[in-house]
């Protein structure tokens, strides 16, 4: 039986469109079509731009309350003339140095607060002032010098190599003014041209690790690495989950290749789709966690332990930013993906604390890293990585922003799509612009 629409006809299924096609010259002229493409690009690349080199450019000039362990140790009895012993004085000169700057915040512990301190990752690193030290010092006056006073710079790579670096220059620049500072002083005690000369820079500072970690652990960047691909399986998966839920129920185009296919729309309302998102997302962050261990830890061979805490922290964690994505997409439709872009990713990277110390970064950044995912989530893995999962150490705070995440994201989803069900703004029917 012969068809009885036309091949040609305009109503027929596949027909093509009636009359000459319009060429991309001709539109392109047309600058409506340039307007909101070009200012969103605009709008991305400078805010990226500020954002990623605002908070890395110059960490020494914005340091704020850097925290150190300062640790006197020092048990001689004051050199001649003097009431306190070099230990104190020292450290008495370098804490007050360092608070009328506040660009480092030293904290006078003794060796087992100092140790537990780094251990738990909250110092990046510790000055130690030896038991002999003003002996030793006093000695390089006489015959009995054996060897030169020394101070001890603690070391954190836990905390990130740039951190425990910055720690350490700091560190090491006041060992040295405090050597400088004892030479004048043993320089004046001595006529001896060539012995003022030895005595003028009298101490020593050795650099030990404080608190070691694995050899494969990136120089402490593993955690930020690691905690980057838990936001990005949550992002991205979240993202997938979105455009393939809609593709399927029939509310977006699927378009792979030269083929183009629409499906059948199903109805059911915002509220429904956003369950069935949030399910799906869920469910599926079960095997990209997985993966990622998998990877980054059996494949890889990145240090880790803990893994039963480790791999529920990170499920966790990636279906908290799904979840996240889910209420935004929700929330501000077409958009919504640039807009969990610079909530999970944008933001979220130049305020972790996981590269860049927080205390190096100017204010802006310190506020973002109070609620900021990136900086939770990777206090957690790192605690679990470097710190014997110690729940002062990150983990406890990055379980509490976990599930602060998590409610935020099911009452603000839930809460818009409600309102837009009940204010009958359904995506069956076109609305009007």
């Amino acid at each position: 039986m012969t068809s009885a629409i036309p091949p040609n006809a305009p109503d027929a299924p596949d027909a093509p469109a009636p009359g000459p096609q319009v060429r991309a010259t001709t539109l392109v002229r047309h600058a409506k079509l340039w307007l909101v493409p070009t200012v969103l690009c605009a709008l991305v690349s400078l805010l990226l731009s500020l954002l990623y080199m605002g908070g890395i450019l110059s960490p020494g000039d914005h340091l704020n309350r850097l925290p150190i362990a300062l640790v006197d140790e020092d048990e001689g009895r004051p050199l001649p003339g003097q009431s306190e012993n070099l230990g104190k004085q020292i450290t008495d000169a370098i804490a007050s140095t360092g608070s009328s700057k506040t660009t480092v915040d030293w904290r006078r512990l003794d060796r087992a607060a100092a140790q537990d301190a780094l251990d738990s990752g909250k110092v990046f690193g510790a000055l130690v002032v030896p038991a002999d030290f003003t002996a030793s010092v006093a000695a390089l006056t006489t015959e009995r010098a054996t060897a030169r006073p020394t101070l001890t710079v603690l070391t954190n790579p836990g905390l990130g190599s740039l951190g425990s670096s910055l720690a350490s220059q700091i560190n090491q620049g006041a060992a040295h003014q405090a050597s400088l500072t004892i030479g004048k002083q043993l320089s004046a005690s001595s006529a001896v041209p060539t012995t003022r000369l030895l005595l003028a820079d009298p101490v020593a500072v050795t650099t030990r690790v404080g608190h070691p970690i694995g050899r494969h652990s990136g120089l402490g960047l593993t955690a930020f690495y690691y905690t980057l691909l838990l936001v990005l399986a949550g992002f991205i998966g979240g993202n997938l989950v979105h455009s393939g839920v809609d593709t399927a129920l029939g509310y977006a185009d699927s378009e792979i290749g030269p083929w183009h296919t629409r499906r059948p729309t199903v109805p059911v309302n915002r509220t429904q789709t956003l369950v069935l998102k949030m399910l799906m997302t869920a469910g599926i962050s079960l095997l990209t966690t997985t993966i990622v261990m998998v990877a980054t830890i059996a494949i890889l061979g990145m240090d880790a332990g803990h893994l039963p805490m480790l791999w529920l922290f990170s499920y966790c964690a990636t279906v908290a930013v799904g979840l996240g994505v889910q209420a935004i997409n929700a929330a501000f439709g077409g958009i919504g993906q640039l807009v969990s872009m610079f909530v999970f990713i944008a933001l979220a990277l130049p305020s972790s604390g996981a590269t860049v110390p927080l205390e190096a970064t100017p204010a802006f950044y310190r506020f973002l890293g109070v609620f900021e995912p990136m900086h939770q989530l990777s206090a957690g893995v790192r605690s679990i990585l470097y710190f014997d999962a110690r729940a002062d150490a990150g983990l406890a705070r990055g379980w509490i922003m976990i599930a602060v995440g998590v409610v935020v994201a099911l009452a603000f989803g839930f809460a818009m799509t409600h309102y837009y069900d009940r204010r009958g703004l359904r995506r069956l029917t076109p609305q009007p612009a």
